[in-house]
């Protein structure tokens, strides 16, 4: 039994924990193992922007206050380019369970995916 790699010891980490047995796998397993690299990808991007938008916050956050006028500039500032604290503070201000925040998060992504600081 073939098993896929990540690491010196041999274990598997992070995003890569899936243990994926070759042998039984076999050439069907292909457009899942596809997707499983898009993703990866597709989480990566997602960080690296989320860097790129906290390390210029003062230039970005006018364009977060447009789509979320309740947030306050002291949340703003607070939230300080934080994906994960701007989920929060727009299912407070808001009353939106988590789910939909970060649809509405990911949908701001979209939208500003080429903005250039």
């Amino acid at each position: 039994m073939h098993r896929c790699k990540y690491g010196g010891d041999g274990e598997l980490t992070g995003p890569a924990s899936i243990i994926i047995q070759v042998s039984q796998i076999g050439a069907a397993a292909i457009p899942f193992l596809a997707r499983i690299v898009e993703i990866f990808k597709t989480v990566k991007e997602q960080a690296m922007n989320w860097d790129i938008i906290q390390g210029n916050w003062k230039q970005f956050k006018g364009n977060v206050k447009q789509q979320w006028g309740k947030l306050t500039d002291d949340k703003l500032d607070q939230i300080a380019g934080k994906r994960d604290q701007l989920i929060g503070s727009v299912q407070e201000a808001y009353g939106v369970s988590k789910e939909d925040a970060e649809r509405q998060i990911r949908e701001f992504e979209e939208r500003n995916r080429d903005h250039r600081f």
